[in-house]
């Protein structure tokens, strides 16, 4: 003998129960919750009016206006890397190379496919800066002599 139980439309008699108690004393429960937390209860259930702006507010979802023409500065980063960056937004334009060590010594790697980066300089800066490729930055070429020639053959103010 097989029995089908199925789900009846409706709340369960004890639900109803339940939901009618509650509504008959809802007064006195009020007046517990009120009592228990100092008035609160009844203070966090009443209506907050909304904060209502004065004057006009207008967002401006848009991008900012482009910063007019580009202030190049070359920098080498912490970890090396010799970029090419506009002093008004910060943004990178060009990355140029990598200052490595090889042979206990730090060279200077520049950014083409040749030395395996898969970003590789545009070819007109590529041209400039061919003969940098691999220099040795220490001694009498440092760092800053790196970052001056470089901006000196790209012909940076």
């Amino acid at each position: 003998m097989v029995e089908i139980i199925s789900k009846r439309d409706g709340p369960r008699r004890e639900d109803a129960a339940f939901r009618r108690l509650l509504s008959e004393n809802r007064a006195t429960i009020t007046r517990l919750a009120d009592q228990f937390s100092g008035g609160s209860y009844s203070a966090s259930k009443a209506h907050k009016p909304k904060p209502q702006p004065k004057g006009l507010i207008f967002h401006d979802m848009s991008t900012s206006a482009p910063a007019g023409e580009p202030l190049a500065r070359i920098r080498v980063s912490l970890n090396g890397r010799v970029i090419m960056v506009d002093e008004n937004t910060s943004r990178q334009l060009h990355h140029l190379g990598q200052i490595t060590a090889r042979d206990g010594e730090e060279t200077f790697v520049l950014a083409t496919s040749e030395n395996g980066f898969f970003a590789p300089l545009d070819e007109p800066i590529a041209t400039l800066l061919a003969d940098l490729d691999n220099q040795i930055v220490s001694g009498v070429h440092t760092e800053e002599w790196l970052i001056a020639e470089i901006g000196r053959r790209l012909d940076l103010k």
